[in-house]
């Protein structure tokens, strides 16, 4: 099976698309000629032609407001917001358009758009290019939410994405693109060449977006972690000298479907959380966790939710 970066999985993702839906298009700031700032889709505009991959202008509002009108109309377009900073002149359009239509016409329209973003810090990109505005999106009625962990998923994940009927914000973390980023800034990262979660099939697959994977099974605490989180979890875990290695059971919560649906549902038998974001604190998607996650008591046990030490990274 080939290795694949996140890069290299996402492009394998859009091309098999493109290949077996002639309905797809994907577009966006740089996109077509250029092959996108990270270079997702580089060779896909040879491949395809300027009518399913191009360029657009700078106008965020513009490229939602015309994947929104192009999903409505039986298209399922792909597009690019070239930074997850920069989506804040669509929001009209995601949240009063795209993710309203298919209630507001009674069923009778849907809006298949995917808008991919690449979000986080970790890359030196300074204020305007390192934000993570995840909650904002989870906290929106019609809206799907994913974040991938991994070259697998990302490409299992974008294919399904793609496929559904309802607007999916596509959020790339940009600091585990080439390799998992485990907590340790002062060492080389892993290159996905090198990593188990680096080989992806080349042909069409589906990752569930409702679904959460456990990493790594335990009795005494769980990990609710997503995107780059999970792999600092997960060699938290590993570095601990404690029974955290059998013990600790983080959550890859980078299929995210709604607010913590998915995590909660496969939570089973442990009783303490930690939630490990790299978002705000206040309006993150730890609150959505914890929303579902207080008021319940398991087998009478109460649930305990540590606070977050490392949402900073």
């Amino acid at each position: 099976m080939p290795q694949m970066t996140m890069i290299q999985a996402l492009r394998s993702a859009m091309d098999v698309m493109l290949a077996r839906n002639p309905d797809v298009v994907v577009f966006g700031e740089d996109v077509g000629y250029f092959g996108g700032v990270f270079r997702c889709t580089e060779g896909l505009q040879t491949k395809y032609g300027k009518t399913r991959v191009f360029d657009t202008p700078i106008s965020e509002g513009g490229i939602v407001g015309v994947a929104v009108g192009m999903g409505a109309y039986g298209l399922r377009p792909v597009a690019e917001i070239q930074f997850a900073d920069y989506f804040y002149p669509a929001s009209d359009q995601l949240v009063s358009e795209a993710a309203r239509l298919r209630y507001r016409s009674a069923g009778d329209f849907t809006c298949p758009i995917t808008v991919r973003m690449p979000c986080g810090g970790g890359i030196y990109g300074g204020q305007t290019h390192s934000q993570s505005p995840e909650a904002l999106f989870t906290h929106v009625c019609g809206l799907r939410t994913v974040l991938p962990s991994n070259p697998y998923d990302a490409k299992g994940l974008l294919i399904s994405a793609i496929e559904n009927d309802d607007p999916v914000i596509f959020l790339e973390p940009k600091r585990i693109y080439n390799g998992p980023f485990d907590g340790h800034h002062d060492k080389p990262v892993v290159p996905w060449s090198k990593h188990p979660f680096g080989e992806v099939p080349e042909g069409y697959y589906t990752v569930p977006l409702e679904s959460a994977k456990v990493c790594r099974p335990g009795n005494d605490v769980t990990v609710i972690a997503y995107r780059s989180m999970a792999w600092v979890s997960e060699r938290a875990a590993n570095e601990s000298g404690r029974m955290l290695e059998d013990a600790l059971e983080p959550l890859a919560g980078s299929r995210i479907q709604g607010p913590a649906a998915a995590p909660v549902a496969r939570i089973k038998g442990v009783w303490r959380f930690q939630i490990l974001l790299r978002s705000p604190h206040r309006i993150a998607l730890r609150r959505a966790v914890e929303a579902v996650m207080i008021p319940r008591k398991f087998k009478g046990v109460d649930v305990v939710i540590d606070v977050d030490p490392l949402n900073i990274l």
